[in-house]
């Protein structure tokens, strides 16, 4: 039996191009950016496509898919995938939810730490023979008020962390949520929360709804104390703002796993020495890679077996 072609038009690791090519026909275009003119008679043969969020699938794209039948962004994340071009198509669309959501959240909370507690500016002077009676004194992170944007998979991975670290849970989510546990508390503004919190994490998803969010007014809210972390999309948040509080004190510090202009540096950010900055790691380790690889497989599988698909979008 010959094997369904599948196009993947995101950069994969070896070695999850060879648990994909046990399943599939592999052809692989990988690309940052949208390619409107098309794959060829390659791309016109697909029936599966692997895409991220950040890459997503264009009207324009998907005319030069005739034969496509399920396209599935890798992550969480699917704010470019036009799902309105999919349906008329009939094409189903899926997402790989909550499959690296526990990587994603170990990676916020090593930079909330690191942040907090200027961990690489005590490495880099440790280096210099900088003893800590000339270093900045930071504060503790147990105990604190942790504030999420966003309670999904992610969200709900980073509660169970800051729990850990006896930290009060608060969060702003698209409506209250009834499966969490009794003692988080629920804001109804993102600038409310950010009044509330010590820290504010986000981990929403991009797109025009959450598009610079978190904003000079929200910074404010947050305050010279205040440390924020990005773990969701760099469009939350507006660069500039976040500079501009970062240099004048109106918050302490933040970390960020994911920034606007991905994948060139974020330029307004990189001078400064009381941000920690990761290049969209978070959701990359070999557990979290096979995880969202088998999730990928097994919504194909359920999909030409005619049952329900896993994560539809």
């Amino acid at each position: 039996m010959s094997l369904p072609p599948l196009l993947v038009i995101i950069p994969m690791h070896p070695e999850q191009l060879s648990e994909l090519q046990t399943h599939f026909d592999v052809i692989y275009r990988p690309s940052h950016h949208a390619t409107p003119e098309g794959w060829g008679d390659e791309g016109a043969r697909a029936r599966f496509v692997l895409t991220n969020g950040s890459r997503g699938m264009s009207a324009a794209e998907l005319v030069h898919l005739p034969n496509a039948e399920l396209v599935s962004a890798l992550g969480a994340g699917y704010e470019n995938l036009d799902l309105d071009a999919l349906r008329a198509r009939k094409i189903v669309a899926v997402n790989g939810a909550g499959a690296n959501a526990p990587t994603v959240a170990d990676q916020g909370f090593a930079l909330l730490l690191a942040a907090v507690r200027r961990i690489p500016e005590y490495d880099a002077a440790c280096r210099k023979g900088v003893w800590r009676d000339a270093l900045p004194m930071q504060p503790g992170v147990s105990g604190k008020k942790l504030g999420i944007v966003g309670l999904g998979a992610v969200g709900k991975q980073f509660a169970k962390r800051g729990e850990g670290f006896d930290m009060q849970i608060g969060y702003r989510n698209r409506k209250r949520r009834d499966d969490v546990p009794a003692h988080y508390e629920y804001f109804e503004s993102v600038v409310a929360l950010a009044e509330w919190a010590d820290y504010l994490v986000v981990t929403a998803p991009g797109g025009a709804e959450t598009h610079h969010m978190v904003n000079a007014e929200v910074l404010r809210a947050l305050g010279k104390h205040g440390f924020l972390v990005n773990l969701g999309r760099g469009s939350a948040v507006d660069t500039a703002a976040l500079a501009e509080a970062l240099r004048n004190g109106t918050i302490a510090g933040a970390g960020l796993d994911v920034y606007e202009g991905e994948p060139s540096p974020p330029k307004a950010l990189i001078d400064l020495q009381n941000i920690v900055l990761s290049p969209h790691v978070a959701g990359r380790s070999p557990e979290a890679e096979a995880a969202t690889i088998a999730m990928f497989i097994e919504n194909t599988r359920r999909y030409q077996a005619g049952e329900a698909v896993m994560t539809p979008l």
